[in-house]
């Protein structure tokens, strides 16, 4: 019996060590999902709701319909990273 009860306390001292991890570890996986190369600023961008919420001001002050950014042609993404660089939050 004194034996379960050492294994019993390992096992629930290295759950307790390794369940901030994992839980870090995925929250920080699920924070951003894509990256965009930027060709012209040699750099990359995060798309994340902030992204999105860029995106969006974008097409509103330039009086555009909504279109997914991976669908705009290279023009139209080119023109998006120059606005976005220059209207940095």
């Amino acid at each position: 019996m004194r034996n379960v009860n050492r294994y019993l306390g390992s096992l629930l001292l290295a759950a307790a060590v390794l369940a901030p991890t994992l839980v870090v570890s995925t929250a920080q996986a699920q924070d951003v999902n894509v990256r965009v190369y930027d060709r012209d600023h040699h750099d990359y961008h995060n798309w994340d709701d902030h992204e999105n919420l860029a995106y969006r001001r974008y097409l509103d002050e330039n009086h555009r319909e909504y279109r997914e950014y991976n669908r705009l042609n290279r023009r139209d993404q080119r023109a998006y990273w120059n606005w976005r660089h220059s209207h940095p939050d």
